[in-house]
């Protein structure tokens, strides 16, 4: 069944059209990605879908009854608001729904006493029944733990529900509004740039939700590796024109580049044949026959008569990227060990990491994961040494020559001209290499005279990046440098970087960039980094793996192990490693958590258990409320309806012990 259908969108300013006769439907169930080059109209799209844009010409048809939630990259949140307030939004229709069943209850409560009243009884204690059948079915009895739980999962604990708004981060603003938008679950959802700061941990967990989400998803993304596991459908804008293609990204490209290969093949074999049946009609007039003269003219028919093939328009402009190094570092090229960061002193002292250690050699393309917050943009500060360490050790190799490339792009000045900025630093080139240089980076004719300040952020990663290659380092340090990115500069990157004789540091969430470049993983934690060899889904299969092998032996380890168990040869290494003190207070610490560990899992049982039983009991009582007996008793009634406000009471407070338990 078609959930939303579009003939014909044109969408121009002025002389400038953005979108030229797109056509296209939406199915209910389909996950939709949009992809194309920045500035190619994606978002434009969703704007015209949702209808927020109505200045276009064409036809949007939206099936009945269908509700649209909207994502885009910059939220409407108003500044006044907490974190709470604004989720509190969301369920008040549930709160509204219990206030009514409270002042219910407390009307039949009163009613009961009075046998006159029985007519207004049975008015009222119909009215709470319609009521809770509603709240129920809406999921009302879940909605606190619905709540929370999408809020943790987009780094949102309790300690940040009555955080302020205007005090959070960008990145905050854009989770928040994802998970509000997650809450409504609406019919379809529009989603620009969903995984835009989510780390890896988020970007799971939100690829687990859309992959059982009921509705319709449409999404404008560049993460290949989330649109890979999430779509059925690419939709893909180009030159002005949509093409819709059936699968995910992998699919799109394999089958984009059959097309096109097909298409030019055609387009060339048909050149061909005109130029022979060119060719035969210049030769058949030089022969000034007559009857070769109504041959060139029946052959020149058949030419205007010829449906001609358009040659396939070129790709997108692409970046020309190619890193090279101006001189080689040695093999050793950075040696960390026990490095600690911390901020604040006493009371106020905040430890970021401790304890990491790292061995880099030359050629290594290491990419540092770990969630948000963790420290990933300071330890690679301090691998440059820009940054003081609290503790530990760090060597940088010898002739090691960094080249930095932020996210935030604080690196470039913000009143320079694009072309004063690359001048200011390259000074020995002449203006007309610089035009070349920033041409390469699809910055043409006026372009150059914009103000940096006034660039888009994929523009100010293009301009970031040329001014990197250009410098010649030898180690490049990354900090998400896909980010802002379009896919075919995302691609072009990844090329490059595989191309570099250098060294390379990197920090990314681009699972695809993970995959492509990496050639070790490094997750940073707490208490340090774990070294993984290989790509992302290395590290994946890795992680998974060890999680696994914990968890048996954990299994295996219920009971204490004894030293009368344990091989001689074992007890003789632990005795000289560690003291009996020390194997002591080993034991007693495993064994008091996994005590804990037991007590919390019979609590959680006991309480599923309670909650069924609530939950039954509060059937068996509205059935007993429904029955043609007992809804004449007004005395009846009543102390059922205590009973199930009683019952509804527990119920919630067993759902919440439940939820912090989780």
């Amino acid at each position: 069944m078609i959930a939303i259908s579009a003939s014909g969108i044109t969408k121009a300013y002025g002389t400038d059209v953005i979108l030229d006769r797109v056509t296209f439907h939406v199915n209910f169930g389909d996950k939709v990605g949009i992809i194309g080059a920045n500035g190619a109209g994606k978002t434009t799209l969703l704007d015209i879908i949702s209808g927020r844009d109505k200045e276009y010409t064409g036809d949007v048809f939206i099936s009945g009854g269908t509700g649209i939630g909207y994502l885009k990259q910059n939220d409407t949140f108003s500044n006044e608001g907490t974190v709470r307030s604004e989720v509190r939004k969301i369920y008040s229709n549930f709160e509204d729904m219990e206030a009514q069943l409270k002042d219910l209850t407390a009307r039949m409560a009163d009613l009961a006493a009075d046998p006159a009243k029985a007519d207004e009884y049975e008015k009222v204690s119909t009215r709470y029944g319609e009521v809770q059948e509603a709240y129920e079915n809406k999921g009302g009895y879940a909605w606190r733990s619905q709540m929370n739980g999408i809020l943790n999962s987009m780094a949102f604990g309790e300690e940040t529900y009555d955080k302020d708004i205007s005090s959070l981060s960008g990145g905050e603003r854009t989770r928040l509004a994802l998970a509000c938008l997650l809450m409504k679950k609406p019919d379809v959802l529009l989603l620009d740039e969903p995984t835009n700061h989510l780390d890896i941990g988020m970007l799971k967990w939100l690829e687990q939700f859309l992959a059982n989400y009921n509705g319709t998803v449409i999404m404008v993304s560049h993460d290949r590796y989330f649109l890979d596991h999430m779509t059925t459908r690419i939709f893909e804008v180009e030159h002005h024109h949509m093409t819709c293609y059936d699968g995910n990204y992998s699919q799109f490209a394999a089958k984009k580049r059959e097309m096109r290969e097909a298409d030019l093949k055609a387009y060339n074999k048909q050149r061909t044949e005109i130029k022979r049946q060119e060719d035969m009609i210049r030769r058949f007039k030089e022969r000034g026959t007559e009857h070769l003269a109504k041959r060139a003219a029946s052959r020149e028919k058949m030419l205007a008569n010829m449906k001609k093939l358009d040659k396939p328009e070129g790709e997108t402009g692409s970046i020309g990227l190619n890193f090279k190094e101006n001189y080689r570092t040695g093999n050793d090229v950075l040696f960390g060990e026990g490095i600690s960061k911390s901020f604040g002193m006493g009371s106020e002292r905040r430890e970021i990491f401790r304890n990491v250690a790292f061995d880099i050699k030359r050629g290594e393309r290491v990419c540092i994961v770990g969630a948000n917050g963790i420290g990933k943009t300071t330890l690679l500060k301090i691998m440059m040494g820009r940054i003081p360490y609290t503790e530990g050790y760090l060597k940088i190799g010898t002739n090691v020559e960094f080249g930095y490339y932020d996210q935030r792009q604080e690196q470039l000045d913000p009143n320079n001209t694009v072309m004063d900025e690359v001048h200011d630093s390259f000074k020995l080139y002449k203006d007309s290499e610089i035009r070349g240089f920033l041409g390469r980076f699809l910055f043409t004719n006026d372009d150059v005279f914009k103000e940096v300040g006034s660039l888009s952020g994929g523009e100010k990663a293009r301009l970031a990046l040329l001014k990197l290659m250009l410098r010649g380092d030898n180690v490049l340090m990354l900090d998400e440098p896909t980010n802002h990115l379009d896919i075919d500069s995302k691609e072009t990157l990844e090329d490059a970087l595989q191309a570099y004789p250098g060294t390379i540091i990197a920090i990314s969430h681009d699972r695809y960039f993970l995959n492509k470049v990496a050639t070790t993983i490094m997750e940073l934690g707490p208490d340090g980094l774990t070294k993984y060899e290989g790509g992302y889904d290395y590290y994946e299969e890795k992680k998974a793996s060890i999680e696994s092998g914990k968890k048996y032996v954990r299994d295996l380890n219920t009971d204490e192990e004894t030293d009368e168990e344990k091989s001689q040869d074992q007890v003789k290494s632990e005795a000289k490693a560690k003291t009996k003190e020390e194997r002591m207070e080993e034991r007693r610490l495993k064994k008091q958590k996994e005590a804990e560990e037991r007590r919390k899992q019979r609590k959680r049982d006991a309480l599923e258990e309670s909650i069924t039983e609530l939950e039954e009991q509060i059937e068996e009582l509205q059935k007993k409320m429904y029955d043609p007996e007992t809804a004449t008793s007004s005395i009846k009634l009543g102390k059922l309806s205590r009973e199930m406000e009683e019952l509804k009471t527990k119920l919630d407070a067993a759902y919440d012990e439940w939820a912090e338990l989780d």
